[in-house]
């Protein structure tokens, strides 16, 4: 696969990193269901098998399983790819999810993301919220000074807004802003991108299918078919009014997929990587077919034509895309 540097660190990433969000499994507010976790295994050694060279994931996917399952996949390798995880969103004993940044707490997840990974260092991390935000300079502080002790290579964060963003770079470089960013979620384009690319700040979308959304597999029976624990159940988007109108865009971009030879996953990833300040697109996959399906996206270089196609489409879209 191609790869981008990440902003100024000289990380070479893929152009695609495997997205493990749903590989937390069920039973927590943001869940995607039950997983299994030899199906999660199996799924991270064919995204590298495919040449992937970076995952990322977090403390709170699964409440600790996520980090757990990725350490199980990389134990015993020889080169592993590079790791990125997160902090702040901690849980209390019933589960209930608690926004920390005060730094004795992020030297106390630091510790046990490690653990749970099975790594002597992390290659990327990063505030996973701003929130609460009168405390994100002290989160951010404490992020350096593990950057200094050598616990990390660097430093990001992610769904920060512009003058979050702003106050953090001042105090200690940021390496990298994770937002997400999809035909259907366009806010970063306005003010994040070109201040990132001002600024030598990597970029790493998430969501870039619009958590499966722009896949061509959604329909109203296959989103009541969903666990009762998966969070896309709540999701705007995946309701009504919003669904109608967003099904109808994918069947327009199908089209398009079709007469490239192409999916609409892998459109989907290509037109967010059309953007010269994003380094890569965080894709999810909880099955190695999923990876095998989407992996393509990652080195298409959509031409004018479809761009010009998807951008008159997305104009007629009747909700904002934020």
């Amino acid at each position: 696969m191609q790869t981008r540097q990440l902003g100024t660190t000289g990380l070479q990433l893929t152009t695609i990193g495997l997205g493990t969000w749903a590989m937390g499994g069920g039973d927590w507010k943001f869940s995607w269901g039950p997983q299994d976790d030899t199906e999660s295994i199996r799924t991270i050694h064919r995204a590298l098998e495919l040449g992937i060279n970076w995952l990322d994931t977090a403390p709170v996917y699964g409440l600790g399983h996520c980090e757990e399952v990725v350490g199980r996949a990389l134990s015993g390798m020889r080169h592993r790819p590079l790791v990125a995880t997160k902090c702040e969103r901690c849980w209390d004993e019933a589960g209930r999810i608690v926004p920390r940044l005060k730094r004795e707490s992020i030297r106390a997840e630091v510790e046990a993301s490690l653990r749970r990974l099975g790594v002597d260092v992390i290659d990327l991390y990063q505030i996973h919220w701003p929130q609460p935000d009168e405390d994100i300079e002290e989160g951010w502080e404490a992020i350096a000074d593990l950057i200094r002790a050598g616990k990390v290579r660097f430093g990001g964060v992610s769904n920060f807004n512009l003058t979050q963003l702003q106050r953090v770079h001042a105090n200690h470089p940021v390496a990298s802003l994770q937002p997400p960013y999809s035909m259907l979620a366009r806010a970063v384009e306005t003010e994040l991108l070109p201040y990132c690319a001002e600024q030598g700040i990597g970029v790493i979308a998430y969501s870039p299918m619009q958590k499966g959304l722009l896949t061509g597999k959604v329909t109203p029976a296959w989103i009541a078919s969903l666990p009762p624990d998966d969070h896309r159940r709540n999701d705007p988007k995946f309701q009504e009014p919003q669904l109608s109108a967003n099904l109808t865009l994918v069947e327009s971009l199908g089209e398009i997929a079709a007469a490239n030879g192409k999916t609409v996953s892998q459109l989907a990833i290509a037109w967010v990587l059309r953007r010269p300040e994003v380094t890569a697109a965080i894709v999810g996959a909880r099955r190695p077919e999923q990876i095998e399906q989407t992996i393509a996206g990652g080195d298409w270089q959509l031409a004018e034509a479809p761009l010009k196609a998807i951008e008159d489409l997305l104009d007629q879209l009747p909700f904002p895309a934020n």
